[in-house]
């Protein structure tokens, strides 16, 4: 299968950027994150981490 895969792919001009192309997206993604991360207010962070747990109170006070 994986040789039927290469040749047809040999026969493809340019086909050597698509691979530096899907590595530039992958990490330009996880500096965007980190950034995010890093410049995130400690208070939203801790707001939406205790998102899950409070879902039992919201049920609660809803008629």
């Amino acid at each position: 299968m994986l040789k039927f895969v290469k040749q047809n792919l040999e026969n493809i001009d340019g086909v050597a950027i698509y691979p530096i192309i899907s590595l530039l997206i992958f990490f330009v993604f996880f500096v965007a994150l980190f950034a995010w991360v890093i410049t995130a207010k400690k208070k939203y962070l801790q707001e939406v981490s205790a998102l899950p747990l409070e879902e039992d109170l919201l049920k609660s006070d809803q008629p």
